[in-house]
């Protein structure tokens, strides 16, 4: 754009000076004709950085998503192709199911011993509650039994000391109150004993034998639930819409859950533009204006975007504290710089862009309408020139 400017202006220059000879060409007409090509290209830059800045680093990412697996085992299937359009949702690779299969099988005979047990241990409550109501009557029925022998052994002694009786009797009373005393400690014993398992019981109020079995039972339906969830990690789906590239997997191979060991590489379609600028060239920049990019991939084509958001963050402005420093990622913004994501208009929303495309770009901030003119005419004549393959082979 300089150049044409300095080609008009030369042009004027010529008419002026030689052609119509209007002016004089001397030494002072000679320095302001040199001195305001300079002044004036060197202002309108300047102004043109702050009102339309421009960009040579424009950028196309995709969101990139390492393939690992949930669970380990053999593979089956690998029913796709690498660099070629997936589906979300598509099946990327099958896992033998087999094993796990298994481990649901075993979990779900557990869990059906485990409530068979919890049945069990129900009607043991209600016996122990049976038992105690038994103990009960069987002591009170000692006790008045108790009560008529020990009458009986009062009269048999007064009649023994009498003369009247016989002491056989009260020998025999007296063996029999003993016997009954026998058998009333040992109810009172066992009603004690039956009270006791009765009385253990959790916070909730459940017996704790049935409170244990339930515990069991709520483990084994966790494991359940591992075991059905571990059978479909067997079938990994497609995340999103997208490419896999990278692709080591193959039937028969095994698939590690190791996360330093993907076993392919989802590239979705979905893409951020971004624009690289110093960070004093966005001072202007704001969400919704107009934007500018041409792809070296599309010489002479001018896509349409506009501003979505300023990355207020960059790799440099983190600071390892007490740990080891961190990667500034695959590409990370240069120093000093700001990036701004842009959104292509619905016109070319549908454009493919590979991921990595590189380009050039300009945004019209609100300021300096009469001058967005001279950066829309930079980027076409910059975007024609892509056309050219500059290499000697």
């Amino acid at each position: 754009m300089e150049l044409l400017l300095l080609a008009i202006y030369s042009f004027f220059v010529w008419l002026i000076f030689f052609k119509f000879k209007w002016l004089p060409w001397n030494t002072v007409s000679q320095v302001i004709v040199v001195t305001i090509p300079v002044i004036g290209i060197t202002a309108l830059i300047l102004i043109l950085n702050v009102v339309a800045p421009s960009s040579h680093d424009v950028r196309v990412i995709n969101y990139v998503v390492p393939v690992v697996p949930r669970v380990t085992g053999r593979v089956t299937e690998v029913p796709i192709e690498p660099n070629r359009p997936i589906k979300k949702d598509d099946v990327l690779f099958k896992i033998d199911p087999v094993p796990f299969e298994l481990e649901v099988q075993a979990a779900e005979a557990n869990l059906v011993m485990l409530r068979a047990k919890l049945l069990t241990a129900e009607a043991n409550q209600r016996t122990l509650g049976e038992q105690l109501k038994a103990g009960t009557g069987q002591v009170e029925a000692i006790n008045a039994k108790l009560g008529l022998l020990r009458l009986r052994l009062k009269q048999f002694k007064e009649l023994a000391k009498s003369g009247a009786g016989n002491k056989f009797d009260f020998e025999q009373a007296q063996a029999e109150v003993a016997e009954l005393d026998g058998q009333l400690a040992s109810s009172v014993a066992g009603a004690a004993q039956v009270k006791e398992k009765l009385a253990a019981k959790t916070a909730e109020g459940e017996q704790d034998e049935v409170a244990q079995v339930k515990a069991q039972i709520a483990q084994a339906e966790s494991q359940l639930a591992n075991a059905k969830w571990r059978l479909d990690q067997t079938v990994y789906y497609a995340p999103a819409n997208g490419t896999v590239v990278s692709l080591a997997l193959r039937p028969g191979s095994v698939a590690s859950i190791m996360v330093t060991q993907p076993v392919m590489t989802f590239v979705e379609d979905e893409q951020w533009i971004l624009a690289v600028y110093h960070q004093n060239e966005v001072r202007s920049v704001k969400p919704g204006q107009e934007a500018e990019i041409a792809m070296k991939m599309y010489p002479g084509r001018i896509i349409k975007c506009q501003v979505d958001s300023i990355m207020w963050a960059t790799a440099q402005g983190q600071l390892p504290i007490g740990g080891a420093s961190t990667s500034a990622g695959v590409a990370p913004i240069p120093p000093n710089a700001l990036a701004v994501r842009l959104l292509v208009d619905a016109k070319d929303k549908d454009l493919f862009l590979a991921s990595g495309a590189h380009g050039a770009g300009a945004i019209y901030t609100d300021e300096g309408h009469m001058l967005h003119i001279i950066r829309k005419v930079v980027i076409r004549v910059g975007s024609k020139l892509d056309w050219l393959i500059l290499k000697l082979h």
